[in-house]
């Protein structure tokens, strides 16, 4: 029997360590290919996407017609203030938003050389306009075109009007307006850099639950499983649906989606992977398995909740001030949450018997089978619990980040495991200490280069370390050969 479950274990988790080296190696060579590519589409992605309110940034937008109500596109505006410069310009339905880091006041200005042939502002007086903004917020900026009525122009409120058409993000941060390019810049205050510091923080303190969930599935299995961002979006998605779908309370939501996506990550194991397991498809098939199920279960995401944002809270959060940092209660509750969480994960992992089991399982699966261990009850076990701290990650990020998306999860794939390999595979804790390098990373990078870019500037530390330190920060170096 015991000899029949190691047999059974062997393809995927008996590992010698050059095979562990070599598996390792190639891992890091996919990480770097796909950084690369992500680092060349990083501007385009970010050029496409809407100015979502969160915990760390606020937003301005408006829509700009033409006289006879038709969109003006490609018109430039400057957003300048609090020693931060951002550019927008109107998308084909002549809607821009522009992301600002530091709440304050700032100045709009409408650049009328860019106008469409023939347009003038109706109020050129009004040119440029003040914008004040708080962190979690959306204000909108008007610019009406057309004849002077002799009436000045609609300011800037909450509920915009004045001859231009409304614009829906102006009281829904979470709305989608058109795409918009924009990039950011400005001098660096201490106080920017506290903030951005305890942004990052944050960042990874959420990133880490979902990327131990990974590490630990590639501990134990050995596989690099592409579709576990998936499983970040689905934790958000259940949320959402919980609080807008059904009128549940945020915590109970909550506590549902978790152990909704833990179970999805039983019934994987069990429908998928354990039978892959048993024919002793090799890894790298698998692998791709992982690819394939990631590419589907984001398109039924779209299908079905389509491709704008999920606000699991309509409402805008309660920002507080704690000396320089304005954080909100959520971005607070989330932080408590994910380090009680990461706690039990410790303690799990160090003090109990099935904690024990899935770090020798870990070590040496064979090994572990030949001692009496249940090898795919612990992979079983490992399954669960990763999904279930990614469906927890997912419903904390949609909190954070202001929604979630149908590709939520699969934009932090990437962030996922560089994470996972700058702690070193397979190393729980490497991945929580991995998170917390990334998450500052991210964030204090947009400090000094645009913000589109900042998941880019994580990309190549990880290339970096890899190149210095090919078993990450805390894994262990293998003899191959």
């Amino acid at each position: 029997m015991r000899r029949a479950a190691s047999s059974r274990a062997r393809s995927w988790t008996s590992r010698p360590a050059g095979a562990a080296g070599t598996v390792g190696r190639w891992l890091a060579l996919l990480l770097v290919t796909l950084a690369v590519t992500a680092l060349g589409q990083q501007a385009a992605v970010a050029a496409e996407g809407p100015c979502v309110a969160s915990a760390e940034n606020a937003c301005i937008n408006g829509t700009i017609r033409t006289a006879a109500g038709d969109p003006a596109v490609g018109v430039v505006l400057t957003v300048e203030g609090e020693g931060e410069e951002v550019t927008a310009t109107t998308g084909a339905d002549g809607r821009w938003s522009a992301s600002v880091a530091t709440p304050g006041t700032y100045s709009v200005t409408l650049d009328e050389a860019t106008l469409p042939a023939g347009e003038t502002l109706r109020d050129p007086a009004a040119n440029p306009r003040e914008v004040t903004v708080e962190l979690g917020a959306t204000r909108p900026a008007l610019f009406p075109l057309g004849a002077s009525s002799g009436e000045p122009a609609p300011q800037a409120t909450s509920d915009p009007g004045g001859g231009e058409e409304p614009d829906d993000t102006a009281a829904e941060p979470g709305d989608e307006p058109a795409g918009v390019g924009t990039s950011s810049g400005g001098g660096v205050t201490m106080n920017r850099f506290v903030q951005q510091l305890v942004s990052g923080l944050v960042f990874g303190l959420l990133l880490a639950l979902a990327s131990v969930g990974l590490s630990l599935i590639y501990g134990t299995t050995g596989l690099s499983n592409f579709a576990h961002g998936e499983q970040v979006t689905l934790g958000g998605i259940f949320a959402y649906m919980g609080v807008q779908f059904f009128d549940l309370p945020l915590v109970l939501a909550g506590v549902i989606a978790v152990a909704l996506a833990a179970a999805t990550g039983w019934f994987q194991d069990a429908a998928i992977w354990q039978p892959l397991r048993r024919r002793n498809v090799g890894l790298t098939q698998a692998m791709i398995v992982t690819i394939g199920f990631s590419m589907a279960l984001q398109y039924i995401f779209q299908f079905f909740f389509g491709g704008g944002p999920l606000r699991i809270v309509t409402a805008t959060p309660t920002s507080v001030a704690l000396g320089p940092v304005r954080v909100t209660e959520q971005t607070i509750a989330s932080v408590i949450i994910a380090l009680v969480t990461l706690a039990g994960v410790s303690y799990f992992l160090l003090r109990t018997r099935s904690g024990r089991a899935t770090r020798a399982v870990s070590d040496n699966a064979a090994l572990a089978a030949a001692s009496g261990i249940s090898v795919n009850r612990v992979i079983r076990l490992v399954w669960t619990l990763g999904a279930g701290l990614a469906g927890l990650g997912g419903v904390l990020l949609g909190l954070y980040l202001g929604a979630a998306r149908w590709n939520s999860g699969g934009a932090l794939l990437l962030l996922m495991f560089a994470a996972v390999t700058l702690g070193g595979l397979g190393a729980a804790f490497g991945a929580l200490a991995g998170s917390i390098v990334i998450g500052l990373v991210v964030e204090l990078s947009s400090l000094w280069i645009p913000s589109d870019m900042r998941y880019g500037a994580a990309l190549v530390i990880l290339i970096l370390v890899l190149l210095l330190r090919p078993q990450g920060i805390l894994g262990r170096a293998t003899r191959v050969g």
